[in-house]
């Protein structure tokens, strides 16, 4: 198990949503969803080359800071928020920046095989928490918080960690004991049933293939150190978390804790992120604050694109009408109160994941499908679409699908690069 301490004391005063999930799996994508409210089959953005201010369809959108700020807040960003940062006119929409500054790296590789990718790198590097990006903005964070700041505020904290390289202090290994590590349930036969055609359009990611994890022999150090940085995270998240409760602000402040996506720590032979399973689409989603009760999670299927009209909801903002989420103001009132529309996914153009409270139907360009059975099979290994008895599970799944997809950005130039930075 990993050990989030920070984190579990936030969420036992947050209404946890157990059942969330991002719009694309991929990180930039993936913000530029949250940060507009939209969907990526309305933005156009399905990888990492386009930044925000470049698509036509967001133009008049403005990103959560900047409705915020046109509402009378004072808004501060630093590190990972946006993928490529505040820039051009979107810098506008930032009173004040917490810096955007990466992490040290060793000069030469420490454990990645010469084969693989240079961002798929780890090890215990540098010595100390106080050398990260994160821990700096972290205490930059705390020190407004701190501060006697009286006006109301929007603060965006986007922490690099746990993306790979997995480098942090070796404080952090030293918690996972590497032998100890319960690694995933990879029957030999999980994929027998999955469309061939998903899995060659797996190999456009950059991630290691499982069976090269496999053969180099790497997979307990990899699983070592993808929770060691999730560890040192957390501590990070302490920081900024208990200078608020300690601050004047604790009793009239939001907190929204989320991440961009999920990652495959070789579940269905696969390793981080691009796919439709539920390792790459379901995300952590906290949110606590003044009325809300944290007595159970809540598992309807809900998107991250819902967290920009639920926070306008919450602080009595006029409803922006370009949002294509829904709050979730009924779920923190009520976790029980039941959502009809589901949470879909896109990756890549055309594919799409629709996931309700209790089924998965992935759909891919080509016709192909997924359909997994949540209640009985967690873990996605049966894959139900072929069997006729669910034909009417899938036809009531299948009529979410967006009636218009906006086709893929790109920019002339560039053609979708892959390189994550």
């Amino acid at each position: 198990d990993v050990s989030t301490p920070n984190m579990d004391s936030l969420a036992s005063r947050a209404r946890s949503f157990t059942n969330a999930h991002c719009a694309v799996p991929v990180c930039s994508p993936s913000r530029i969803s949250v940060m507009s409210g939209t969907t990526p089959t309305t933005h156009g953005s399905y990888e990492l080359g386009p930044r925000y201010e470049e698509l036509p369809a967001l133009h008049d959108v403005p990103t959560i800071q900047r409705y915020f700020k046109d509402h009378g807040y004072y808004t501060l960003a630093g590190g990972k928020v946006l993928h490529h940062g505040f820039t051009g006119r979107l810098s506008e929409a930032i009173d004040q920046s917490l810096g955007r500054k990466k992490s040290p790296r060793p000069r030469k590789a420490m454990n990645r095989p010469s084969s693989w990718s240079g961002a798929w790198d780890w090890g215990q590097y540098p010595d100390e928490d106080t050398q990260m990006a994160d821990c700096k903005l972290a205490q930059n964070a705390a020190n407004f918080l701190n501060s006697e700041f009286k006006n109301p505020f929007f603060l965006s904290v986007g922490f690099f960690r746990p993306h790979v390289p997995l480098f942090v202090p070796p404080c952090w290994f030293e918690k996972y004991d590497i032998e100890s590590i319960h690694l995933p349930n990879i029957p030999s036969w999980d994929l027998d049933d999955v469309p061939k055609n998903f899995l060659n359009m797996n190999s456009y990611a950059l991630a290691p293939t499982h069976a090269e994890v496999l053969k180099c022999g790497k997979q307990r150090e990899l699983t070592q150190a993808y929770l060691a940085s999730i560890s040192f995270v957390d501590a990070c998240v302490g920081l900024v978390v208990d200078a608020l409760q300690a601050s004047q602000h604790a009793k009239n402040t939001y907190v929204v804790l989320w991440s961009d996506h999920g990652f495959h720590l070789g579940e269905k032979n696969h390793w981080a992120k691009r796919t439709l399973w539920e390792e790459s689409t379901r995300v952590p989603l906290l949110i606590s604050g003044p009325e809300i009760s944290p007595d159970v999670p809540c598992k309807q299927s809900v998107s991250l694109i819902d967290i920009y009209p639920t926070l306008v909801d919450l602080c009595g903002l006029p409803r922006n009408t370009n949002l294509e989420g829904l709050s979730l103001v009924p779920q923190l009132e009520d976790p029980r109160t039941v959502r009809e529309k589901p949470a879909i996914t896109s990756s890549y153009f055309g594919n799409h994941a629709i996931r309700s409270r209790d089924w998965r139907l992935i759909l891919y360009e080509n016709g192909e499908e997924e359909l997994y059975d949540h209640r009985n099979d967690p873990e996605e290994f049966q894959n139900l679409a072929d069997n006729p008895q669910y034909e009417t599970i899938k036809n009531s799944l299948r009529r979410w699908l967006p009636e218009q997809t906006a086709a893929e950005f790109k920019k002339k130039s560039e053609r979708n690069r892959l390189l994550d930075k």
